[in-house]
């Protein structure tokens, strides 16, 4: 008898699921490009760092002094 007065097609439900699902569609996408960098093709750097370095030469020691009587 009131089984036909509290039916809902669910149909405000169903649209704010398809809202939320293209959001989380959307997010997903941007978080792909933020983090990976996109479509874009990686530069490939190759650094070579070769320096010399100088020729350090330690002053020389003056002679210890003689010992007394000897």
């Amino acid at each position: 008898m009131a089984e036909g007065t509290n039916s809902s097609s669910g149909g405000g439900n169903s649209g704010l699921a398809f809202i939320v699902g293209g959001l989380v569609v959307v997010v997903a996408v941007l978080a792909f490009f933020m983090f990976s960098g996109g479509m874009t093709q990686k530069k490939s750097i190759d650094v070579d760092i070769s320096a010399s370095a100088p020729k350090l030469d330690a002053p020389k020691l003056p002679e210890a002094p003689k010992a007394p009587g000897g």
